[in-house]
């Protein structure tokens, strides 16, 4: 059986958000797994990521968040609240981001929860190594994740033709860009689309998606991103010409 961490950001604790996380950790649980919560709302969660996460600095002259961040996570000073979340986030074999998308992004404390939790040395810049370890190698390799979406509008809006942009690209800097980034293997994003319009029927049909999603978590098919030091970037930075030759933007990225 494997360590889940379920991380939720929505202020009403009786949201289809909130709803669906209790979905999930249910399903996880009936499954086996061990599943721990963070509510980022209700524990009032520090979503600025400023000087007061480095209370023994490096250089008091110069706040680089870098620079700080490693020397906090490598001599053990960072705050308590980042210590425990890294703590929760090193045991979890998968994590399960579920939000409401605003403004075709996460909310900004579910945001400041990885830039304080992800830190140098952790999920990036491993090994002190800058960015050799990246995009599927990296501090967080061998963690599942899946981002469980709830959207506003109609699925036709998020098509590839649709006028808000295709879903998955409009999150592509948060599954390619961040948790990618960091080494862990990325999901197909769950989506509810909609979602002010659902009548009963269409919440428990969308929880039932979500129980199958959840059942299924360690055996789904990654989303197929093109690993840095696979061969296709020769140099770490740009892809080989051979490869999607004349095609540019994000889906080259995608094997």
């Amino acid at each position: 059986m494997k360590n889940v961490l379920l991380v939720l950001a929505h202020p009403d604790s009786q949201s289809l958000n909130a709803q669906l996380l209790s979905v999930a950790q249910e399903e996880l649980q009936a499954q086996g797994h061990t599943v721990v919560v963070s509510d980022l709302y209700a524990k009032n969660w520090k979503a600025v990521y400023d000087e007061r996460d480095f209370p023994n600095r490096l250089d008091e002259t110069r706040l680089s968040f870098v620079a700080e961040s490693g020397h906090a996570y490598r001599n053990h000073t960072q705050p308590s609240d980042i210590v425990e979340e890294q703590a929760k986030l090193m045991a979890a074999d998968a994590v399960v981001f579920q939000f409401p998308l605003w403004w075709f992004g996460m909310p900004a404390i579910m945001k400041g929860w990885i830039e304080r939790v992800f830190a140098y040395g952790l999920a990036y810049g491993y090994r002190d190594e800058g960015n050799r370890f990246r995009y599927g190698e990296g501090g967080l390799q061998g963690k599942r994740a899946v981002l469980s979406v709830t959207v506003g509008g109609p699925e036709s809006d998020y098509t590839p033709r649709g006028i808000n942009g295709q879903l998955e690209e409009l999150l592509f800097p948060i599954t390619h860009g961040t948790l990618f980034f960091s080494g862990m293997e990325v999901l197909p994003t769950f989506a509810a689309y909609d979602v002010h319009r659902l009548d009963v029927h269409d919440i428990e049909h969308t929880k039932a998606a979500l129980r199958a999603r959840m059942r299924s978590l360690f055996d789904d098919a990654a989303i197929a991103y093109r690993t840095q030091n696979g061969g296709e970037y020769p140099d770490r930075h740009i892809l080989a010409d051979e490869i999607a030759r004349g095609c540019t933007g994000l889906g080259v990225h995608l094997r």
